[in-house]
Formats: structure tokens, C-alpha cells, sequence
């Protein structure tokens, strides 16, 4: 099944929603962002996945200082209809820190459709650090 425009435009605005409330500190209002159960697999940064809005929220706050101070996104691309109000979601992310260090993420996400409203379900964070994910000249 297709997803229909305002449903895609729904999920790229869902997608945006990450920088502005992590950037403004807005964690009590992540219930705009994720489903109660989410996964958001960290993994890459060593620490592992956490589960639920109240584990993202507190691995947050223990990073303190250490957070980005900006998060943007871009490239977001719809690629899969999972039907059952769910689909999967690729985008890129730049995290700026207070020191003006940068760095590149990808966002593999699932979001679902809840009560009439987009969710990510399930986000994976891959670090960016090698050129063309490694792939030389044979």
C-alpha cells in the first residue's frame, strides 16, 4: 500500500521534530516523538539500545554538556510502506557541538501510526566516520 502525501509530509515533520526538541531541552514533551515503547539502539556510540522515552530521556540528561547543542537532519527518504500503519525511514542527521566539532550520523527508523498520529517505534543511529561506508577502488 502507498502511503498517501499527507502522511509522508506528517513523517518527514515527525523526523524534524528530533533536533528542535532535544536542542531546546524539551524532553518532558518526547511523547510527540516516540511511541511509550520505543527502541532507540545507540549502539554505536556504546550505549547498546534503550528502551522506553524515560531511558532515552535520563541517557540524555547523564550526557549533560556532552549533548550536541544542534542536531539537524536532512535527507529524509520514506522507503517502505510495512502496512499495518507502519514504515521504515532513512535520514541523516549533523550533530554540532559546543566546541564547533561536527559530526555525521544515519537514522534507521520505524514509525507507526498511532491514534491518528506518526511515532518512531524504532530508531537506530549509525555513526558516520568512514568515506563512501568504506567502499575503495578493487
Amino acid at each position: 500500500m502507498t502511503l498517501a502525501t499527507e502522511d509522508r509530509l506528517a513523517i518527514a515533520e515527525l523526523v524534524s521534530l528530533h533536533g528542535h526538541l532535544f536542542d531546546d531541552g524539551r524532553l518532558d514533551e518526547l511523547t510527540e516523538l516516540f511511541t511509550e515503547d520505543v527502541v532507540y539502539d545507540v549502539s554505536a556510540f556504546g550505549q547498546g539500545e534503550l528502551a522506553g522515552i524515560a531511558a532515552i530521556r535520563d541517557a540524555t540528561l547523564v550526557l549533560g554538556a556532552a549533548n550536541p547543542v544542534a542536531h539537524h537532519v536532512t535527507n529524509i527518504v520514506i522507503t517502505d510502506d510495512l502496512g499495518d500503519g507502519r514504515a521504515r525511514v532513512r535520514s541523516k542527521g549533523l550533530g554540532v557541538m559546543a566546541d564547533g566539532r561536527c559530526g555525521s550520523v544515519s537514522y534507521e527508523d520505524v514509525v507507526v501510526r498511532r491514534d491518528g498520529a506518526w511515532r518512531i517505534a524504532r530508531r537506530r543511529v549509525e555513526a558516520r566516520r568512514v568515506p563512501l561506508n568504506g567502499v575503495t577502488r578493487a
